[in-house]
């Protein structure tokens, strides 16, 4: 695809990068170790950069993780950081002045100081990034909305609320005076995020955007997810970077980055394939990209043993969710027939928005096998 046909977005810096403004779409990833282990984290930061992400995001939950960011600066070889602010938006004052861009989710504002408007805590976020030269994402995730915003709109549309929360922010930074951002609307379904960022561009077409399918899962499978967005996507013009969120091993993280780069090539090169809903009346197992914010490392072989368990019901509508965090885990498996999100200790398992209980490493797949068994032979 050639840059004559994407949508003139304005270009925004983001350390030694730009995006948007007709600049090359850009690659990145998120690192998936500790990182208050500075000494990984950068090592990781640095083996994803030699892979060709052009920005590599850092989640920061704690004053730890935070007081990290120098040693991790310090050991990176040129790499553009991005920090991912959790639910304590106020924390991003002490990352600032260490990165290039801090990402928050609209839909966690409301966690912390809930007397304080969100507006006020936009400014402050707008107000700290313009004073430490950083860029900012609002990133707005299909299972992470804020309540406030999801119950102005119909139970059954989760694409309205999104890009009315994306809108919302833009106005705020406008508004504020603060323009040096982007945007991403993701969703675990490829048809939900090729609808939303197609909205959200029909009304903001300077803003640039950045790309993902959310908790694509396991490879091949999450790959193939993601492709089917991007395809449907870029090839309108839509999108000025982009990530693919897989569900890996920490010495794999850099496939990310590898799949997005092929996934760039062939669409440039007009090798795409039909595209259509991703597996429709089969099963579909989502699992979000491993992360900081894992609180167990065996997160990613439950993933993988959840995905073997689940292939007697390849041929039915079955969703399964597997979260490896509080952050996500108990909204994004509400709409799931059936939902883990993991702890330091135990699984939580849901069927919808239902929880069933919490059980050992060791316990949850027989337990999950039941409830599945059960509702195939419901039918």
């Amino acid at each position: 695809m050639s840059t004559a046909t994407r949508n003139p977005t304005r270009a925004v810096a983001i350390g030694g990068l730009a995006i948007g403004g007709g600049n090359p779409i850009a690659v990145q990833s998120m690192c998936a170790v500790a990182t208050r282990d500075a000494k990984a984290c950068a090592a990781q930061v640095n083996q994803l950069s030699a892979a060709g992400a052009g920005l590599v995001r850092i989640a920061v939950d704690s004053k730890a993780d935070a007081a990290a960011l120098s040693e991790i600066r310090a050991r990176t070889e040129g790499a553009n950081l991005a920090v991912d602010l959790q639910e304590n938006y106020r924390i991003a004052a002490a990352c600032a002045p260490l990165v290039d861009k801090l990402r928050y989710n609209p839909g966690h504002l409301y966690h912390h100081q809930r007397g304080r408007a969100w507006r006020d805590k936009v400014k402050f976020l707008a107000d700290i990034a313009g004073e430490n030269d950083c860029a900012l994402r609002i990133g707005v995730n299909g299972g992470s909305v804020d309540p406030a915003l999801r119950e102005q709109f119909p139970a059954g549309d989760k694409v309205a609320p999104m890009v009315a929360s994306a809108l919302a922010h833009c106005a705020a930074l406008d508004d504020a005076g603060f323009t040096r951002y982007c945007v991403s609307l993701k969703d675990s379904d490829p048809a939900k995020v090729v609808d939303a960022n197609r909205r959200f561009a029909g009304q903001r077409p300077e803003v640039p955007l950045h790309l993902g399918v959310t908790e694509a899962g396991l490879p091949p499978h999450g790959v193939i997810k993601t492709r089917i967005a991007f395809e449907q996507l870029i090839g309108r013009g839509i999108g000025d970077t982009i990530r693919v969120s897989l569900t890996l091993p920490n010495a794999r993280k850099h496939e990310e980055v590898e799949a997005g780069r092929a996934i760039l090539d062939d669409i440039k090169n007009n090798r795409v394939r039909s595209v259509v809903r991703f597996n429709p009346g089969g099963l579909n197992i989502i699992s979000c990209p491993s992360c900081a914010r894992v609180e167990n490392e065996s997160f990613v072989e439950l993933a993988e043993k959840v995905r073997a368990l689940a292939a007697r019901a390849k041929n039915h509508a079955v969703t399964i969710a597997v979260m490896g965090c509080r952050v996500n885990g108990p909204g994004e498996t509400d709409e799931a027939d059936l939902g883990l999100w993991c702890g330091p200790r135990f699984v939580n398992l849901k069927r919808g928005e239902k929880k069933i209980g919490a059980f050992g490493y060791d316990e949850i797949l027989p337990r999950l096998k039941k409830e599945l068994d059960a509702m195939i032979e419901a039918g």
